[in-house]
């Protein structure tokens, strides 16, 4: 319920706001994952993970469902606010590769450019799906690389 009405007001509500909902979001707030920072144009996006006991697995390190959770939506939900309400946007799929164990607070980026806006546009222009890759990349508080992550996202423009 709540994801419905935050996605059907979120292009009228201001992107501090939006950032405190989606931390309130009963999937994040319960596996320690934060949104840190989303920019008012919702071109970049910050989001962490906290070590908590109740996010780490077997071993004493993250849960690597709970890193791929902290950067499942982002780009659609970023997608979706530049491309407007007339262009459909899903996640199609996702790779990822763990590099490293996650031993300590995890943080990812996300970015999205005039360049890409513009190249969705053109390839959807006359109605075509088009689908790509975006990576994304998970860092420990020291720099270092955990995972490497390939979404792969559809956007078409409603007909």
């Amino acid at each position: 319920m709540a994801a419905f009405v935050l996605r059907k007001v979120a292009n009228r509500v201001p992107s501090w706001l939006v950032k405190e909902l989606g931390n309130l979001w009963s999937p994040y707030l319960g596996a320690g994952i934060k949104v840190e920072r989303v920019s008012e144009n919702y071109r970049y996006l910050k989001v962490s993970l906290k070590k908590r006991w109740y996010n780490l697995n077997y071993v004493g390190t993250h849960f690597g469902g709970s890193i791929y959770a902290m950067v499942d939506p982002f780009y659609m939900l970023m997608l979706m606010q530049n491309l407007g309400r007339e262009y459909i946007v899903w996640d199609r799929a996702a790779v990822i590769n763990f590099i490293k164990p996650g031993r300590s607070d995890l943080f990812a980026e996300f970015l999205i450019d005039d360049d890409l806006i513009e190249e969705i546009r053109a390839e959807t222009a006359l109605g075509d799906k088009f689908v790509f890759d975006l990576p994304v990349q998970v860092f420990d508080e020291e720099g270092q690389l955990i995972a490497d992550i390939e979404k792969t996202l559809y956007v078409r423009k409603k007909t």
